[in-house]
């Protein structure tokens, strides 16, 4: 499109000058442009800590907004356009659950493969009782693995490190931060994971898929790219904001699936943790790429189960056995299930408090710089390797069951039987969980018919063991989730309870360590329906679901009188201005004009270049007011409001004009809405980017056509509580606030989500704090000074 000044006559020029005169005289005197001075300032961060580096944050554009060129725009669409819209739509979603799954089941073989091997080779080296050696070469081959892992994730994209899912779901809540879903991010968070999990550390591959979906639907929802020469015009409809969240929230339900081959876990998971909207249609799709990544990984699997992946290698994702299908109980199986659901609830508070409380402790030495956080990853990875080889030393050697089903002791493969140090015909119980992978040491507790194959003793050591080890090995500089070692921990503790019922109880140690994970998952993550679901379709198991509702129930309700949920306390701990679902009771004895903050600044709408430029590079804000005063109306109005990003895009065209007179019909001839779509990820103009010369700042532009004109407003006594419920239902990024009474200003000013935070309300209006309402929670002073003097 041309960006020239459009010709304008010499009579119709003079004819507008003359028109426009007091318009003249009044930009005149408005140098620099009006400002609305407060003396509230808004003091809260706009930086998080996005994976292990502090990062500027802006919020996301999920309102629609509505202007002449938008309604130019819709009206041209025709069915074909139409139906262009939703078939790529949905063929998208097919991709991503394509990809996503192809990229599980290559992780699973990759981890299987590698941890596999160097397993072998240390028991190999046990075989020959060459002890020290075997050490030597575990630790090396974990060291060598963790420090790879720590050194790509530092230097190439420190936004992988960690499991992801609380910049994802703080995303899905409108917050935009650099870099998480970039190309650079995925390769890390694949490699990394891979890497990573491989090195024994005690994290899992959960966190990091449902990031791997995310990264793959907001790459394919850019709507193609310049510089990788990816300019398909059919994408083109998805530049926005709107859209974009949906395809991310299907990754994410993907992300879960590929992990643990869950499709309607994985569904509900992104309903009820990771997305703030949900609607009807989101729903199909959302299920819809959950169901090609389970139709996918199924046939995946079946080829490993034929022998075709490697020596280890299965795959993964298969089907838990934990108990027969016809299994049985009665009321008196009741009490201990509770008071298994109890207890579950009061660990997986204590283990938020504490990993809370580290990753805090983390943050202050990865800020000392990269070196730093290499050598605390690789002081993780050497006391992970020493506790997983040293520990096995305790437990006695066990003969091996007359009865088994596989080989004992197991050589030169996984299994439930490791020989470790033992003589031939015994096996080692510990070594057989701690020299395993994550995912191996889950079937062996979860397996049906073993309640003699592990000593109460070794069970205590594997949990406590699992329960350390897992606090400290997620904040290290490299993708680690939680859920896997939540699992695995829960999983110990439940096996441990039914060995001290034993006989009391007619549920095996099998489904006690089911049992165990759900409990402490539920004490841990506080999802309920997502993570009931997800438990079945591991186990394959329906007759397990009332006893896993009873459990996920009892210890969510125990754990929420401690604390919060461990991703809604890592979002705070990182310092992302997450919007909660309600609102605190103090806000409803607030107006919104009591936080409002200044300076406020305003556009009129024909506006001078040099004013436009002097706002945009003195202020950071995103959204400006638009309002009309005479002789475009009779009294001051509020026209609307147009985004920082639109008014770089003009001034970035030159579409400028020599007199202050409406643009008219020519704004449809020099842009079109491509012109303001948004950009790809990270690639947005800045205005120092623009030069303009001195003749071209004393022009104007006619701010009409590009203005949303109808944005959200809300009068000044509205209650805090109120604006806030419509802020977040809505998916705001800016709401208008206008005065009860029309006077001489027509915008009080403008609420973010930044207004809404506790830290900057409290902050303003301190007499609240006392008589703040607070949830009654139960703490851990104990706890509390012991991490504080470590």
């Amino acid at each position: 499109m041309s960006s020239e000044i459009p010709n304008v006559s010499a009579a119709d020029e003079e004819a507008a000058v003359l028109l426009y005169e007091p318009l003249l005289q009044y930009r005149r005197q408005q140098e620099p442009p009006l400002e609305l001075q407060r003396s509230q300032f808004n003091n809260t961060s706009q930086v998080a800590i996005v994976g292990s580096n502090l990062c500027p944050i802006e919020s996301l554009d999920y309102e629609l907004i509505e202007n002449d060129l938008f309604k130019q725009d819709w009206r041209i669409r025709g069915k074909i356009q139409i139906f262009q819209y939703i078939f790529t739509k949905w063929m998208l979603c097919f991709l991503i659950g394509l990809i996503v799954s192809l990229l599980g089941f290559f992780n699973n073989l990759a981890i299987e493969n590698i941890a596999g091997t160097k397993f072998v080779i240390t028991s190999d080296m046990m075989l020959a009782r060459k002890y020290i050696a075997a050490f030597l070469v575990f630790a090396s081959l974990n060291l060598g693995l963790t420090l790879f892992a720590s050194l790509i994730t530092a230097l190439i994209a420190p936004e992988a490190a960690g499991s992801g899912i609380p910049e994802v779901k703080a995303y899905l809540n409108g917050v935009d931060a650099p870099a998480i879903f970039s190309l650079r991010t995925l390769f890390v968070k694949i490699v990394g994971s891979i890497s990573a999990i491989s090195a024994s550390l005690n994290i899992g591959k959960a966190g990091p898929m449902v990031h791997t979906g995310a990264c793959i639907a907001a790459i394919m929802g850019e709507g193609g790219s310049k510089k990788y020469g990816l300019t398909w015009k059919w994408l083109q409809v998805f530049k926005n904001d709107q859209d974009r969240r949906d395809l991310v929230t299907c990754g994410s339900a993907a992300g879960i699936t590929a992990a643990f081959r869950a499709p309607v876990g994985g569904v509900l998971f992104a309903l009820e943790e990771m997305a703030s909207w949900w609607r009807s249609t989101l729903l199909w799709r959302a299920y819809f790429t959950t169901a090609v990544v389970a139709i996918i990984l199924r046939a995946l699997i079946d080829v490993c189960l034929r022998g075709k992946c490697g020596l280890f290698g299965k795959g993964g994702l298969i089907m838990y056995d934990v108990t027969s299908a016809n299994i049985s109980y009665h009321l008196r199986d009741v009490p201990p299930v509770l008071v298994l659901g109890v207890i579950g609830g009061i660990l997986g508070s204590i283990y938020n408090f504490l990993l809370n409380k580290v990753l805090r402790l983390f943050n202050f030495i990865n800020e000392k710089g990269i070196f730093y956080k290499i050598i605390l990853a690789c002081c993780i990875s050497i006391f992970t390797s020493c506790l997983l080889f040293g520990l096995p030393w305790l437990a006695s050697c066990r003969s091996c069951p007359s009865d088994t089903s596989e080989p004992c002791p197991t050589i030169g493969r996984s299994g439930n039987y490791k020989k470790f140090q033992c003589p031939p015909g015994h096996y080692n119980d510990l070594a057989s969980l701690f020299f395993n992978t994550n995912d191996d040491a889950i079937k062996n507790l979860f397996s049906k018919d073993t309640d003699s194959e592990f000593h109460h003793l070794s069970m205590l050591i594997f949990f406590v063991t699992c329960f350390v080890l897992s606090i400290f090995s997620y904040g290290i500089v490299a993708p680690a989730g939680l859920f896997v070692p939540v699992i695995v921990t829960g999983a110990a503790y439940g096996r441990f309870v039914g060995m001290i019922i034993g006989s009391h109880s007619n549920l095996n140690q099998g489904l006690f360590a089911v049992l165990g994970s759900a409990a402490l998952l539920g004490g841990s993550m506080r999802t309920t329906v997502s993570l009931c679901v997800i438990i079945l379709e591991l186990t394959n198991n329906l007759l397990l679901l009332p006893l896993i509702m009873l459990v996920l129930l009892i210890s969510k309700t125990v754990a929420d009188a401690f604390n919060g949920n461990i991703y809604d306390l890592i979002m705070k701990s990182k310092g992302f201005p997450y919007l909660e679902t309600h609102a605190e009771p103090y806000m409803r004895q607030l107006t919104v004009c009591d936080v409002v903050t200044g300076p406020l600044q305003i556009f009129h709408g024909i506006e001078k270049v040099g004013n436009i430029v002097h706002v945009l590079k003195t202020t950071g804000h995103n959204g400006f007011p638009v309002v009309d005063e005479p002789p475009l109306s009779e009294s001051p109005v509020l026209f609307g409001l147009i985004l920082r990003a639109h008014l770089i895009t003009l001034l970035k065209k030159k579409a400028f004009l020599r007199t202050p007179v409406p643009i008219g019909p020519d704004a449809f001839l020099q842009f079109s809405s491509n012109d303001f779509a948004k950009k790809g990820l990270g690639n947005g103009d800045k205005i120092e980017d623009i030069k303009l010369s001195n003749e071209e700042m004393e022009m104007f532009i006619d701010l009409h056509p590009f203005t949303n004109a109808t944005p959200y407003t809300v009068v000044e006594t509205m209650s805090l509580a109120k604006a806030l419920i419509l802020f977040r239902e809505v998916g705001l990024r800016h709401l208008l606030v206008v005065p009860k009474v029309s006077g001489h200003i027509p915008v009080v000013g403008i609420l973010t989500r930044h207004d809404f935070m506790p830290e900057h309300i409290l902050n303003l209006n301190p007499s609240l704090t006392r008589g703040r309402w607070k949830r009654l929670r139960f703490r851990f002073p104990r706890l509390g000074r012991l991490i504080r003097e470590l």
